[in-house]
């Protein structure tokens, strides 16, 4: 229906989860309701990690002075050709949609009042990344203070892979750092 150029409403109702995703153009045939994300830490890093390769439509509810923060780091994981719909006061007198990407989403939407659910679209199929790009963002991740175990599973989580994997590249780079420092001193 959105496709096709006709506005699309909700019947009030109890959820306004359903009611985003009716709304919201993005496939409804998969999807999952996440709730409020955690608001900081490593939890919030590990959630958002896990929405890069969630192939269902995904759910959020988000209050209005956290939404330009969110949505900015949903940009950053998953990309900024992402499908979203940022939905404001649903089956109420002032209710918005818009529909758009994560790219255009911070320029695109102001202050916002009221009850906001974003609805993610799925994730498109990618590559999994080569040991280069986890070991820089182990090498990000360990700069701005995290220590090994929160780096290893903040970028497990991000880039949706094992986190034994990048914990293991994390040990052999510290293993190569210290038999490189042990050369040079003997």
């Amino acid at each position: 229906m959105v496709e096709a150029g006709h506005e699309v409403r909700a019947v009030p109702g109890p959820r306004a989860a359903l009611a985003a995703l009716v709304v919201s153009g993005l496939p409804t045939d998969r999807f999952v309701f996440e709730g409020f994300l955690p608001r900081r830490g490593v939890e919030r890093a590990e959630r958002l990690g896990q929405l890069v390769a969630e192939p269902r439509t995904t759910v959020l509810f988000e209050s209005p002075h956290r939404l330009a923060e969110t949505l900015d780091e949903l940009r950053e994981v998953c990309g900024a050709d992402r499908w979203v719909a940022v939905c404001r006061e649903l089956t109420k007198l002032h209710e918005e949609t818009w529909r758009g990407t994560l790219g255009d989403a911070a320029t695109a939407l102001g202050e916002l009042r009221g009850e906001i659910v974003v609805v993610l679209g799925p994730a498109v199929a990618t590559t999994a990344p080569d040991d280069d790009t986890i070991r820089r963002a182990l090498d990000e991740a360990l700069a701005a203070g995290r220590t090994r175990r929160d780096a290893v599973r903040e970028v497990a989580a991000r880039f949706a892979v094992a986190r034994n994997d990048v914990y293991a590249l994390a040990t052999r780079r510290s293993d190569d750092a210290s038999s490189g420092a042990a050369g040079r001193d003997g």
